[in-house]
């Protein structure tokens, strides 16, 4: 399996690594190329609402709907304004960028997500290549064999036979040839398959066959990523009864609950929403979104750099009562497992360190398929003339396996073949490729007796 998916599903892994490479360099360089969108031209005493602050965005952009707001983080840091418009592809949005002491509009940008129009880009060609649907195939088949070739790679290094121990983790630098490129090629790997089985393991949470597999698996074991309540009953109290936070009521009440429920056309404004949910513990790196028909405004705090803030009020906009806090502690641990994981594999957990790991990582990789094909080359048939993919495996292997091992680890395979459907569908193609090898070197051979 390691050499027909090395030789087979190596240029994806390529693919994957360089487009990933370029995917960890656009943190950085979308903070140099929107430098003027991002940051205030001077830090001043104080800032103006963010009502202000929204009102100059819509001038800015009359066509758009304000569908979320993200507060300044910091004190160099814009104000983002994030709105709907026409005209724009699934999951794009306008955002403008407002300096948060004067309310001047630095820019207004097409963006997805948090992703400015680089990093978004960067993002998707990574994803797919900029292929749509079909794209993503490529990603998630990447995705599903890396963990293998790593792990197939591990074992084989670690059980050749070697006259110094230091081998196993350095390079030979006194080897030549095959020897000295399968040298690099094994310590390198030894060095970097913890990196890539998780790179794997993270890539596919998001794929569309294995994400879906990974997902309803999530649930069944409790550990879905829960969700903060921001629903409204139609008298314009919130779903809760009280108005207060479900379990965590008795953390978040203050003396604005005592105030009558106020009419359910009144709105107290993004500002004292955004007092509110800071009173109820929502205070770090905050994103907003507006009321929508039937909910309240939700308050969530977006700081993944580790240790993470990512708490959420949800307001009430009549009269300002929290509907209810979802607070991170209380995610079940699978939750916070997959937040990790994406975050991390996004480069998003431990900063520019996590982006340089993660670009560690990926010239590794490109590295090790480079040194793969390299080997596959000098390895194959000079004699024979016709066109070799190298040497087969020799035939009747799996009758020496003993029965007792041979059907747990076809049962596995086809479990793991079945959750990750496209390593699976590929697994087969490999074994009919193998298979009709098989047969063409028996009939050589018994053409050549």
């Amino acid at each position: 399996m390691h050499f027909y998916a090395g030789i087979l599903v190596a240029p994806l892994l390529f693919l994957a690594a360089a487009t990933g490479l370029l995917y960890a360099g656009s943190w950085q360089a979308e903070k140099i190329i929107y430098a003027d969108e991002l940051t205030v031209e001077q830090v001043g005493e104080s800032t103006v609402p963010l009502s202000t602050q929204v009102s100059a965005a819509k001038a800015a952009e009359p066509g758009g709907k304000v569908v979320a707001v993200w507060p300044a983080p910091d004190a160099e840091a814009t104000t983002r304004v994030i709105m709907e418009a026409p005209g724009l592809a699934e999951g794009q949005t306008r955002t403008a960028f407002i300096d948060p002491y004067r309310a001047h509009v630095n820019g207004v940008l097409t963006t997805s997500g948090d992703a400015l129009p680089v990093r978004a880009w960067l993002s998707e060609f990574h994803a797919s290549l900029q292929l749509g649907e079909f794209g993503r195939n490529y990603s998630e088949l990447a995705a599903s064999w890396l963990w293998v070739v790593a792990l197939g790679g591990l074992a084989l290094w670690i059980g050749r036979r070697r006259s110094r121990k230091a081998q196993l983790v350095l390079p030979d630098r006194k080897a030549t040839g095959r020897r000295k490129t399968l040298s690099w090629h094994g310590a390198v790997g030894l060095w970097a398959v913890t990196g890539l089985v998780a790179l794997s393991a993270t890539g596919l949470t998001w794929s569309k066959y294995a994400g879906e597999n990974i997902g309803q698996l999530q649930d069944r074991l409790g550990g879905a990523t829960p969700t903060v309540s921001a629903a409204l009953t139609p008298g314009g109290g919130s779903d809760s009864g009280s108005g207060g936070g479900g379990e965590h009521a008795g953390h978040v009440m203050t003396e604005d609950m005592e105030m009558p429920p106020a009419p359910p056309t009144a709105d107290i404004g993004i500002d004292k929403a955004v007092t509110a949910a800071r009173a109820a513990g929502a205070t770090e790196s905050l994103q907003v979104t507006l009321p929508a028909k039937g909910n309240g405004y939700v308050v969530k705090e977006k700081d993944r750099q580790f240790p993470v803030n990512l708490d959420t009020v949800a307001v009430n906009p009549a009269d300002g009562r929290v509907i209810d806090v979802l607070y991170f502690s209380d995610y079940p641990v699978l939750a916070k497992l997959t937040r990790f994981g994406i975050d991390l594999h996004m480069g998003q957990t431990f900063g520019i360190a996590n982006q340089i790991a993660l670009a560690a990582l990926a010239v590794a990789l490109m590295l090790l398929t480079f040194w793969g094909y390299r080997m596959w080359w000098l390895r194959r048939p000079t004699k024979d003339r016709t066109l070799s993919a190298g040497r087969a495996q020799p035939r009747g292997t799996w009758r020496k396996v003993p029965v007792g091992m041979l059907l747990p680890l076809a049962a596995v395979t086809a479990v793991v073949g079945w959750f990750v459907p496209l390593l699976g569908m590929s697994l087969v193609a490999f074994l009919a490729v193998d298979a009709v090898l098989g047969a063409v070197a028996v009939r050589r051979a018994k053409t050549a007796g």
